[in-house]
């Protein structure tokens, strides 16, 4: 019973949600659902499988979670320009409080198109114009570059797109460093040629370091020169690729290996006698594996 109160709720709100098609101002009902399922007495979280219902709440909103402090920080650096805006979330609620932002996506969601972060076969909740985001980074240099959860694994979504952006400013909605976010070449371009000014907390499901944060462009550019070797016979491989080359992995196979989005994730014999058992036989049964 304990389970199904804050389920049957969470349910109900997220059924009229969906029928919903645009949002108020001070409204922000992805940030209450959520709070709802993690204020959920604990030992309830494997019940409520709260993995599942983040990926069904940024199915419907957005990757990351804005609170009235981001949207706070955003509205002083407007005019503002979000590429891959996804559901347009974040710049309908912006456009809510009178903010000037355009919102780009080169695969807007929608009842007749298809998106691969956003499922919820409808449409955005405000306009999302139809265009790559190097395209729309290029076009709009007097506007701040906002990136919100670029994939790790994209160039295209982060790094490209700050490569042609000519502006200043740029906020990024992510993890820090090299995490669930941004492609290893975005990470290392910020650390060059860009300054943190401002770091804003959000609010995070389990496991995450989700944080808004304002970059300024330096005044002078350096060129980025790291390049990434195979741990074992110092070969040039593909900037952040994980672990070693083809050569190496053909020479002398791992226990075990999986397919992981464009990278390869291999496990030693050692590593897998460490796993737990219920883990080992979902690495060894994966759908994933190529070993």
């Amino acid at each position: 019973m304990e389970v199904s109160f804050p389920l049957d709720e969470y349910r109900a709100r997220l059924r009229a949600l969906k029928r919903r098609r645009s949002l108020r101002d001070g409204e922000n009902p992805y940030l209450e659902l959520m709070t709802l399922l993690v204020g959920a007495p604990p030992g309830l979280s494997a019940a409520l499988d709260l993995a599942e219902r983040r990926r069904e709440l940024a199915s419907l909103f957005s990757w990351a979670i804005p609170n009235a402090r981001a949207l706070e920080v955003l509205a002083a650096q407007a005019p503002l320009l979000e590429c891959g805006a996804g559901m347009g979330y974040w710049s309908a609620l912006l456009r809510a409080r009178g903010v000037d932002v355009l919102a780009y996506d080169a695969a807007p969601p929608g009842r007749s198109s298809k998106n691969g972060y956003h499922r919820a076969a409808r449409e955005p909740w405000t306009k999302v114009h139809k265009l790559s985001s190097v395209t729309a980074a290029r076009r709009h240099r007097e506007r701040t570059l906002v990136l919100c959860w670029p994939p790790y694994d994209d160039d295209a979504a982060s790094y490209s797109v700050l490569r042609v952006y000519r502006g200043d400013t740029l906020i990024y909605i992510g993890e820090p460093d090299e995490g669930a976010t941004g492609s290893v070449r975005f990470h290392r371009e910020l650390r060059l040629n860009w300054t943190l000014g401002e770091a804003v907390d959000l609010p995070r499901w389990p496991r995450l370091r989700d944080t808004l944060m304002v970059y300024r462009r330096n005044a002078e550019r350096r060129p980025l020169l790291e390049r990434d070797h195979c741990f074992e016979c110092k070969r040039f491989i593909t900037t952040g690729a994980i672990g070693r080359c083809d050569w190496c992995f053909e020479r002398r196979p791992a226990a075990l290996a999986l397919q992981v989005g464009k990278h390869r994730v291999e496990y030693v014999q050692e590593m897998l006698d460490a796993l737990p058992a219920a883990q080992r036989r979902a690495v060894e049964s994966s759908p994933n594996r190529i070993r």
